[in-house]
């Protein structure tokens, strides 16, 4: 017995094998606007918001270090932090930030 569907007469249904299809296309369209959609515009603005870290950020690593931006080095995709006050200076990957706490800009207001 396979996994279509049987008629009266013992041969498999059109029907049944037509219905199985459109089931899987839904259930593939599902998961791409509940899983996938999602995952892509959360690294979208991930990315927009490390391609747009300024001197004089405070950031969050994903490491869980919070520093200041001492200086970018946009050739090597670098920054370097100082992360306390007797400005001990750390160099970390623009992928290792996790997120901008305080923007230069707001932190001169």
């Amino acid at each position: 017995m396979s996994i279509f569907a049987l008629t009266a007469d013992g041969t498999g249904g059109a029907a049944g094998s037509l219905s199985m299809i459109i089931m899987i296309v839904v259930m593939l369209v599902v998961m791409y606007f509940f899983m996938i959609r999602p995952q892509k515009k959360q690294e979208k603005e991930t990315n927009e918001m490390r391609n747009a870290l300024k001197v004089g950020d405070e950031i969050t690593t994903i490491g869980g270090v919070i520093g200041a931006i001492v200086s970018i080095h946009e050739e090597s995709q670098t920054l370097v932090i100082e992360t306390t006050r007797d400005r001990t200076k750390i160099r970390i990957h623009k992928w290792a930030v996790r997120q901008v706490d305080v923007h230069a800009d707001d932190a001169d207001k």
